[in-house]
């Protein structure tokens, strides 16, 4: 097994839009009044919006080819002051996915060290992240690298549809 973690580049839209219509859809069946639904557009859209953040200069998108297979991915950016967060400069975490047929493999781990090493690179003294409250493997991962607990989201429904 051959994993190499490098840039995304615009031909991995497709692979993107793929993993993050996964993401969407884990998201969802996590809680489905919080998390947006997938459709059959997600895949084609989440491509496009993550191909339209890849030349950002702050922004860090890192893919995970398994044998030349994009197989995960990790996009992530560089915030100043955040007044509502109460947070200074930060990396920020976004996206890590992996797809499920190669997960439990070591590759969220070394997609998220190279994504740590390059937003250290880049000057950011912390990395935020935040992860369904539902999501017990991410927050193991997260844990396992050194994250804690600072922040906890509460939605309330304000009418039901």
């Amino acid at each position: 097994m051959s994993i190499t973690i490098r840039p995304a580049t615009a031909a991995d839209s497709d692979a993107l839009g793929r993993l993050g219509a996964l993401l969407v859809r884990l998201h969802h069946e996590f809680d489905a009044r919080r998390f947006i639904a997938p459709s059959p557009d997600t895949p084609r859209g989440y491509g496009r919006y993550l191909r339209s953040q890849q030349d950002e200069p702050d922004v860090v998108m890192l893919v995970a080819e398994r044998d030349g297979e994009v197989v995960g991915y990790t996009y992530a950016g560089l915030e100043g002051f955040d007044y509502m967060a109460l947070r200074g400069p930060a990396g920020a975490l976004y996206d890590i996915v992996v797809d499920p047929a190669h997960r439990s493999l070591g590759i969220g781990r070394q997609l998220l060290e190279a994504t740590l090493a390059e937003l250290t690179r880049r000057g950011a003294p912390r990395v935020v992240l935040s992860t369904a409250e539902r999501n017990d493997a991410a927050q193991r991962l997260f844990e396992r690298a050194g994250f804690r607990r600072t922040m906890i989201e509460m939605t309330r429904e304000l009418r039901e549809d």
